[in-house]
């Protein structure tokens, strides 16, 4: 079990984690004709904008109440009428999605009685879903938000039973974590669909973010779950959330809608993706598809091939509690030590994670513990290329933000085909940063040690009588 320790600085030198209010803000954008308004000062808004064009290269719907210093002392009520009903007239989206930020928690806003206040004043706003959700951005992290927003949205907008109690073993509810890509979205809905389900993805940032281009522009979400949809979510067979922090949003589907539901806290791995594969097999009364049987054969191949490579490494890693979870256990599945963990909020999952200590801090303590440690691989978002480049380590980036390379929504990292690419992936690193460094290869080994070079040419002879000059 591993030790967590807290942070001790005054401040973050150099930050690891994104704020409450942009992951409360990211869930939203996994809905269909979906605004995302912040509650708050244009420069909270404009930042985590920045962000989210530079991450995924699209433009990204996100609107701001523009609370001045005045309108944040008396209160933000008509800031925020005056955001709604702009958006409702210009837009048009199908639902708001409403996060705090820091400024209005301090002062205090009751934004649950605003709503009703203007929903009230405007009879237009009667059937247009506004979902609140407290995301002070003076506590917690980016998969906070994701959390709260998640679990916000279920309360709000689900439906409770039908009068018959009737479900459809079909369809299956997917909760996602924040730390899937829409990627990761799109393998996930191929696997559950070859199984004979039907999957409603809640948030859908495949259907949003996923790099189409749609044939006319919209100023809201241009894909992701509707709000029917959600509505229908309630009729489901089973809720499958995807990492520890979907847990309190399949309790309160399960409360509500009386769904059961299943928690996977790692889908990256080969452990993990046997167990995901059983339960599907088990719901929907099919046995798993050949293609899963031979990918599963392709992993573990990959994972035989890497492990000269990965095995032993010494590992740095940066990110939020159920991605550092989901990697850190498939590097020690790999024969990996994870000896520098660094992750941005408390998560019951942190403590399992196979290392000493898991620091809640930034990419200051990540440098300097994986500098002590003398790591051989850094792992974080691109906030992190500075450090790698001081300590002369090969980077691999994942997470949010990743703004200085191409396809970040695209990454895959889920199922037997994404463990596979990705341990390719960082093995392939690994590879060239010590080519980079001339340091001993499987090609170059003989000549790093005086050795003359293989002729190439074998004895026929048999096993004893074989030449191995």
């Amino acid at each position: 079990m591993a030790i967590v320790t807290a942070p001790t600085k005054a401040c973050a030198v150099n930050p690891l984690k994104m704020s409450q209010p942009i992951g409360g803000a990211f869930a939203f954008m996994g809905l269909r004709g979906a605004m995302p308004l912040l509650h708050g000062s244009q420069g909270c808004t404009s930042f985590g904008l920045t962000l989210f064009v530079r991450h995924f290269k699209e433009a990204v719907p996100l609107q701001t109440t523009a609370m001045s210093e005045v309108a944040t002392v008396l209160g933000g009520y008509e800031n925020l009428e005056q955001a709604i009903l702009n958006i409702y007239s210009r837009a048009k989206p199908k639902i708001i999605g409403i996060c705090s930020t820091g400024v209005t928690e301090t002062n205090g806003d009751d934004v649950d009685a605003y709503l009703k206040l203007i929903r009230g004043k405007h009879p237009q706003l009667a059937n247009l879903p506004l979902v609140y959700v407290s995301t002070p951005d003076f506590k917690g992290a980016f998969q906070d938000g994701w959390e709260k927003a998640v679990e916000r949205i279920v309360d709000v907008l689900v439906e409770g039973p039908s009068a018959n109690g009737l479900r459809d073993p079909s369809k299956v509810n997917v909760l996602p974590g924040c730390h899937l890509t829409p990627g990761d979205l799109d393998e996930l809905r191929v696997i559950v669909e070859d199984f004979g389900l039907c999957p409603s993805f809640l948030p859908d940032l495949a259907g949003s973010l996923d790099g189409h281009i749609p044939d006319e522009f919209t100023p809201t979400t241009i894909g992701g779950i509707g709000v029917d949809e959600i509505a229908s979510m309630g009729r489901a067979g089973w809720t499958i959330a995807i990492g520890a922090q979907m847990q309190r949003a399949a309790e309160v589907m399960q409360v509500k809608t009386g769904v059961p539901f299943r928690v996977f806290e790692r889908l990256c791995g080969l452990g993990p993706n046997d167990e995901f594969m059983m339960f599907l097999s088990e719901i929907s009364g099919r046995p798993i598809p050949l293609k899963y049987r031979r990918q599963r054969g392709q992993l573990a191949d990959a994972m035989l091939d890497a492990h000269f490579h990965i095995g032993g490494r010494k590992i740095a890693i940066g990110a939020e509690p159920d991605l550092l979870f989901d990697l850190s256990g498939m590097l020690h599945d790999m024969g990996a030590q994870v000896t520098a963990a660094v992750t941005t909020t408390q998560s019951e999952v942190i403590e399992r994670i196979k290392t000493k200590e898991v620091l809640i801090g930034d990419l200051e303590d990540l440098e300097a513990l994986a500098k002590t440690n003398h790591c051989d691989l850094l792992i974080t978002h691109s906030h992190g290329r500075q450090a790698a480049a001081r300590l002369k380590l090969p980077f691999y980036r994942t997470g949010f933000p990743m703004f200085d390379r191409l396809g970040a929504g695209h990454q895959l990292s889920v199922g037997y085909r994404g463990t596979r690419n990705l341990i390719f992936e960082i093995a392939n690193l690994v590879i060239a940063h010590r080519e980079e460094n001339d340091q001993p290869t499987p090609d170059t080994w003989r000549t790093a040690a005086g050795l003359p070079r293989c002729s190439g040419n074998r004895s026929s002879t048999g096993a004893a009588g074989r030449s191995i000059a």
